[in-house]
């Protein structure tokens, strides 16, 4: 009956905050104050001590871990070509930023220590310097700011703030729980965990090939190395939660369909983490609490050192952005939820902490998760910015390549071109820019930033320059690489490997064909295809604020017509209905004001 009731609730929370439209709490909150109704607290309808509700619980508190370590964008931490202008490194603000609020924790940790009131100093640095992230990813999602610099770099900060008190807690756990001889030990869970990161990033596409509805081989995969570093890290002994982290970032890294995410972030937030957020509340008898003198004194006070902690992030912040954004991302970042209620849990098992103080921690970051979302929205302020064109970079200056600059230059697109031949330096430098290099080397494209860009055409008639240009693209990971390959010889392995490396290749030839078919059979479609006002359009979505809605939610859907979706390498059908999924291809015509204004919401990387 008591796992009933939690269901229920679990089911009823979001109806009722979409109802009465609370959107400044976030749902595991508002969890927790339903379980605090309903268990100890209120009504006692749930018990508590129930074993299966308890086993269910500290499942969710695995895949909670679980779906955090799998929310880390591990391409933050790659170095990123920037131009003269930008100056901001959001890595190296977030490492700032996280050492400021390290060091604040570990002051208000002593503070905490000589009122008496709370004397393990260590718990308390690693309680008040821990980020929600996804708290953190949520906000900065609703205000489109994840692929902004500022953004980024509090994303970064909340990421430090989960990683660095996780590891800390790992340790931490070991000393006190009679396991300092075994400390080393826990080598062993980051060595399993690349182990089985080789293992399985070779045989992931192979499980993505032969996957079907019956199986879910990918979901299967995640439960089997959550299960594996969960009791590899319980056998050395570690805190299982180590182990259900470590699992999210190999999972993560092994680069799951976006899918396989939805699918286990379903599971996780659909069942399991929920009973949790409700059980612990549940457990929490606030009428004992606040009977305490100490403890009515413990929860202002945490509350205060909670904020406190993430105060010295503004002084960081402030050196790149507006005063009042710093001050908005320190308050974001004081959102502490995800990793405070297991670390409590690990030091309640240790038992390190009392049933007073595991509350006053709970309450006091319940309160921040409250008040912290709404002081953000309150101090931000969006900065203006000028419309990102896409960068468009051509190696090979000739007949082909420049006009279709031209006419890309009078659009959403942003046109470099370089040549080594000095009479096409002469010849086209008067209609198009174009950088004249001295030769074609690694060097000297880096040099003059020719790899500096979106998309890369090789236009050279010659394919094997081309396919040595094209090599030198893929090294270094530009987003998308289009080379001309005239001559397809089927005893020639150059075309087959740039397919392989996903190199996109046209030739003239079967350009030409496709086009007098097109002029015979559908010569309507090839003319809207060359009409530039009302032609077909194609828009990738990368604005995570429009995945997960259906079509006919889309804004401007009234003034475009949608007629196909590119996904995963095929064409599908849409329908209003149709669930919109990340980098989605919407393929379709409409007038160019809305379909300008449409691209400028969708392809925001958020």
């Amino acid at each position: 009956m008591s796992l009933l009731i939690v269901l229920f609730a679990a089911l009823m929370i979001p109806l009722i905050m979409a109802r009465f439209r609370v959107t400044t709490v976030p749902t595991a909150i508002a969890e927790i104050i339903v379980g605090i109704i309903l268990g100890q607290t209120g009504f006692n309808l749930v018990q508590t001590e129930a074993d299966n509700l308890n086993y269910l619980a500290s499942l969710g508190v695995i895949l909670l871990i679980f779906l955090s370590g799998m929310e880390i964008d591990f391409d933050l931490f790659q170095s990123k070509k920037t131009t003269p202008a930008e100056t901001v490194n959001p890595l190296k603000i977030a490492i700032g930023a996280f050492f400021s609020i390290f060091v604040s924790s570990l002051v208000l940790a002593e503070l905490l220590n000589v009122t008496g009131l709370f004397t393990d100093r260590w718990l308390a640095t690693i309680l008040f310097s821990t980020i929600a992230l996804g708290v953190v990813i949520a906000a900065l999602k609703e205000k489109e700011l994840l692929s902004k610099p500022y953004g980024q770099a509090i994303l970064l900060t909340a990421v430090l703030g989960e990683v660095i008190p996780l590891l800390a807690l790992s340790v931490y756990a070991s000393l006190n729980g009679g396991h300092a001889g075994k400390i080393w030990l826990i080598s062993l869970i980051f060595l399993a965990a690349i182990i089985l990161l080789k293992r399985f990033r070779g045989i992931y596409r192979f499980f993505n090939d032969i996957d079907k509805t019956t199986t879910q081989l990918d979901i299967r995969l995640a439960f089997f190395l959550v299960f594996t570093l969960v009791t590899i890290a319980e056998t050395v002994g570690a805190e299982n939660i180590l182990g259900a982290f470590l699992a999210g970032i190999v999972m993560k890294l092994l680069r799951p369909r976006e899918a396989t995410q939805e699918k286990l972030t379903s599971i996780g937030y659909g069942f399991f983490i929920p009973i949790f957020f409700i059980t612990t509340g549940a457990k929490l008898n606030l009428r004992t609490l606040l009977s305490d003198p100490h403890t009515m004194l413990l929860i202002p006070l945490l509350f205060l050192f909670f904020m406190l902690a993430k105060a010295a992030l503004v002084f960081v912040f402030r050196k790149h952005f507006s005063s009042a954004n710093a001050l908005a991302g320190s308050f974001l970042s004081a959102t502490t939820i995800t990793l405070v209620l297991p670390t409590l849990k690990v030091a309640h098992n240790l038992q390190v902490i009392t049933e007073q103080q595991s509350g006053a921690f709970t309450l006091a970051a319940v309160l921040c998760c409250i008040v912290s979302p709404i002081l953000f929205n309150q101090f931000f302020k969006p900065q203006d910015e000028a419309s990102v064109k896409t960068r468009v970079t051509f190696i090979g200056t000739n007949i082909l390549t420049v006009p279709v600059a031209q006419q890309l230059a009078k659009g959403w697109y942003e046109i470099d071109m370089y040549t080594d031949l000095p009479e096409n330096y002469r010849t086209y430098n008067s209609e198009v820019p174009v950088h004249l290099l001295d030769q074609l080397d690694e060097q000297t494209l880096r040099t003059s930033g020719a790899f500096e860009t979106d998309i890369l055409v090789l236009g050279y008639l010659d394919h094997d320059l081309n396919y040595q240009l094209a090599q030198l693209a893929v090294k270094q990971a530009i987003p998308r690489v289009i080379a001309r390959f005239e001559s397809h010889n089927v005893q020639d392995e150059k075309y087959d490997i740039l397919k392989q490396q996903g190199v996109e290749l046209f030739n003239t030839f079967e350009v030409n064909l496709s086009l007098l078919r097109e002029m015979i059979e559908s010569p309507t479609t090839l003319k809207m295809l060359k009409d530039t006002e009302s032609g077909l359009f194609e828009i990738a979505v990368f604005n995570r604020r429009f995945t997960g809605i259906p079509l006919q939610q889309l804004p401007l859907i009234d003034e475009i017509t949608i007629s196909r979706i590119y996904r995963h390498g095929e064409f599908i059908a849409p329908r209003g209905d149709t669930i919109i999924e990340y980098q989605d291809h919407l393929i379709f015509t409409g007038n160019k004001k809305a379909i300008s204004e449409l691209r400028q919401k969708l392809t925001v990387a958020n």
